[in-house]
């Protein structure tokens, strides 16, 4: 491409105006959707495509979804072919070409400029159902894909700008809740946006202009991720984790195994060796693996890069089919978005050395619990994924304490805590409890951010609880770094009217949970960073005093002694514990959890 033809302004002003508009898609959805998990929760993501479906930007307001939806919207180009037209709305989210989660549901609109095919839009959620055995499309219990959910390939449900009515009510008819069918259509109104949008800037530059500087874009954006990844000294960097448990087989575990090559300007993700897929739906499709990947990378290289296609051009993943990060058809798959955590974890494993300014420690482990029943306030059925409950926190950083109560790393605080009246509106249930869970976080010169504790009284009917997630089993806490010290432990209980208790397991459907249960979670806190005794002395004080800390906790863990009846430091008591730490440092103690 010949430069002289490149306006230099004109392509930042692309690319910003290219953001806006996947903004102004997601205030759309925002503000039209139905469901909690989208307009509370904003578990979706927007996005804009070239004609053939490479990248030109994307506003993730949930990451591990955003980095599914190019790969897919590139299948759809090619399934089509030549049938495509101005009008047309297409749905999908097979997991099997392309797709991350069968719960993630994606609208594409193709944009055209006269008889070119010019761009996509694309909007795509998590749906309240999806069909399949169970309701809400959590199945521990699933051994294969259909028992998940309604398998959704490339369908167009508008045509020319006739609405497919046939094909509508067909898909419609295999989702349980109407608000599923409502939120689609929000999608649509979504990427409705974007086309507008992107019609205008043809119209405004022309469409050899907007062709032009979009390739030089790429290019250019490509440069700059080469150029951090040449800031990374040359090697082969190995990380493992654990997932635990399939919600099959008692106390199983699987293995990430990964080793990150980096060659000058590129770098290769390889997932050689790590476990075979599970009989479970304990497995990831390897679109969801690859946006683990892409989203952790992220974290790690400068944020002010754009996100378009040419992010991706340095960058490799191998990742052998038949593994559980890339399981064969028909396996049970829902399970794969929430092993982005532990994928993160190897790659900050992996990258502490060579990168211990960027990398974080670990984020407490997901676990998800979703309850569906019915709502005798509403005489209709409900169904809350609870997002309200799960956020834990994330791993300290360099400089930086972790985030509380953020939630996922695949959503990178994406994920919003429910409204705490919109939740009792919405569901059968009476909220008691929601706070920072003290001495959650893992302690360090700089804490992992703190988890939280949840109780509330479920008052719904015939209620089934499912439990999905990780962090349970001891080994599985958030891991610290450089010296600091690893989070907590998640626990999901049900207190029943009986007087009974009863933990969750991590993966398992609980059924027929009578009304005035008690739920009751621990989100757990994240890892902390660098030696605890290198915190500042009042910062530890003032977490006692915030209730973050506790007096015990201060002592043992950070060497500050508090005097409880004035809340002040025992100076002197504090000065012989942190020399006597700092005396078995120097014998080689002090090593990282």
């Amino acid at each position: 491409m010949s430069n002289n033809r490149i306006d230099y302004i004109l392509v930042s002003v692309l690319q910003r105006r290219f953001k806006s508009i996947t903004e102004e898609m997601g205030l759309t959805l925002l503000r039209t959707t139905r469901s909690p998990i989208l307009n509370e929760a904003r578990d979706f993501v927007t996005g804009l495509y070239d004609a053939k479906g490479r990248m030109l930007e994307q506003t993730e307001y949930i990451p591990v979804l955003a980095f599914a939806v190019s790969g897919v919207c590139k299948y759809i180009f090619e399934y089509f072919g030549d049938d495509i037209h101005p009008g047309d709305v297409i749905l999908h989210n097979d997991v099997f070409t392309h797709g991350n989660q069968n719960n993630d549901v994606a609208v594409f609109k193709p944009v055209f400029h006269g008889d070119a095919l010019v761009a996509w839009a694309a909007c795509k959620g998590h749906q309240a159902d999806i069909g399949g055995a169970v309701a809400g499309g959590y199945n521990p219990e699933a051994r294969e894909v259909w028992q998940e959910a309604l398998r959704i390939p490339p369908v167009k449900v508008y045509e020319k700008g006739k609405l497919r009515k046939d094909v509508w009510d067909m898909i419609f008819a295999n989702i349980r809740f109407p608000i599923v069918e409502e939120d689609i259509k929000a999608e649509i109104g979504g990427c409705v946006v974007g086309e507008r949008g992107i019609t205008a800037l043809i119209e405004r530059y022309s469409l050899d202009v907007f062709n032009t500087h979009v390739e030089y874009l790429f290019d250019s954006t490509e440069k700059m991720v080469r150029n951090e990844i040449r800031e990374i000294p040359d090697g082969t960097y190995h990380g493992e984790s654990i997932v635990f448990y399939d919600g099959v087989k008692e106390d199983s575990q699987m293995k990430i195994n990964l080793n990150i090559i980096v060659d000058g300007t590129d770098i290769t993700f390889d997932f050689t060796g790590s476990s075979p897929q599970t009989p479970g739906f304990v497995n990831a499709p390897y679109a969801a693996t690859a946006s683990a990947v892409l989203l952790t990378f992220l974290m790690l290289i400068n944020p002010d890069i754009p996100h378009n296609e040419g992010i991706v051009r340095p960058i490799k993943i191998i990742n052998p089919q038949g593994s559980f990060l890339n399981a064969k058809f028909p396996a049970a798959t829902t399970f794969g978005n929430s092993i982005t955590g532990p994928t993160s974890d190897a790659i900050f494993k992996a990258f502490a050395n060579a990168l211990p300014k960027m990398v974080s420690a670990g984020w407490n482990r997901f676990l998800g619990f979703t309850l569906t029943g019915f709502d005798p306030k509403k005489d209709k059925p409900y169904v809350d994924i609870l997002f309200l409950s799960l956020k834990g926190g994330s791993g300290a950083t360099y400089l930086c304490d972790g985030y509380d109560h953020i939630g996922l790393i695949n959503c990178a605080g994406g994920i919003l805590a429910q409204d705490y009246e919109m939740f009792e509106i919405h569901d059968p249930h009476f909220l008691i409890k929601h706070e920072y869970m003290i001495d959650s976080a893992g302690a360090g010169k700089w804490r992992g951010g703190l988890g939280v504790e949840t109780e509330f009284r479920i008052d719904g009917k015939n209620v089934t609880g499912i439990a999905f997630g990780d962090g349970i089993e001891k080994g599985a806490e958030a891991f610290g770094l450089f010296g600091g010290k690893k989070g907590t432990l998640n626990r999901i209980e049900l207190q029943y009217p009986d007087g009974r208790i009863s933990a969750a397991k991590s993966k398992e459907i609980i059924r027929d949970i009578p009304r005035g249960t008690i739920f009751y979670q621990r989100a757990a806190g994240g890892g902390g960073y660098g030696s605890p005794y290198e915190r500042p002395v009042q910062k530890v004080l003032q977490d006692v005093i915030n209730g973050m800390v506790s007096i015990e906790k201060a002592r043992d863990d950070y060497g500050v002694v508090i005097k409880p009846e004035t809340m002040t430091i025992d100076k002197m008591a504090t000065e012989r514990l942190r020399k006597g730490q700092a005396n078995i440092d120097e014998k080689g103690g002090g090593k990282a959890d």
